[in-house]
């Protein structure tokens, strides 16, 4: 393994752990707040997420609240901060391209348009080599996806 590999692992490691410990936006949204909830029965993680919508449809706030691994509690908290100002359609899409990410660990079809977010995710893209732990990474986006459908309640595939 070269050392600037091996760096780059330390680097999204630290990104991780960073965000595991001390996630961002953590907490409820007040009313009208649209939410919904992800359970993973595999591992016992449960994300529910909160997020409001501003008149142009855009997501103008995201937290969520939950239990679980680091990876699915990194993943949430990083999630909330690029969702944050997207559209509904923006958001839907990231979310498509973060769980290709998650998958394969790459996402060749994703284009400029995620770059930057994608790259502010790819510490999680080492899931890709733990199919169990893509649940883990993936948990908090099928609930985001599930909120703003308005459904309560995410179907995890």
């Amino acid at each position: 393994m070269s050392q600037g590999f091996a760096d780059l692992q330390d680097l999204y490691q630290e990104v991780i752990l960073d965000h595991g410990r001390h996630p961002r936006n953590f907490g409820r949204l007040a009313p009208p707040a649209r939410h919904s909830r992800g359970d993973n029965p595999m591992c016992g993680d449960r994300v529910e997420v909160w997020l409001c919508l501003d008149d142009e449809g855009r997501i103008s706030e995201c937290a969520f609240e939950g239990r679980g691994c680091m990876i699915s509690i990194a993943s949430a908290s990083l999630m909330t901060e690029v969702v944050r100002g997207k559209s509904v359609r923006e958001a839907r899409a990231l979310s498509d391209s973060f769980r290709r990410l998650a998958r394969t660990g790459t996402c060749p079809v994703c284009g400029e348009v995620h770059e930057e977010d994608l790259d502010r995710l790819r510490p999680l893209s080492g899931v890709s080599g733990y199919p169990s732990r893509v649940k883990c990474a993936t948990l908090a986006w099928h609930a985001l996806e599930a909120a703003i459908a308005g459904e309560p309640s995410a179907k995890i595939g």
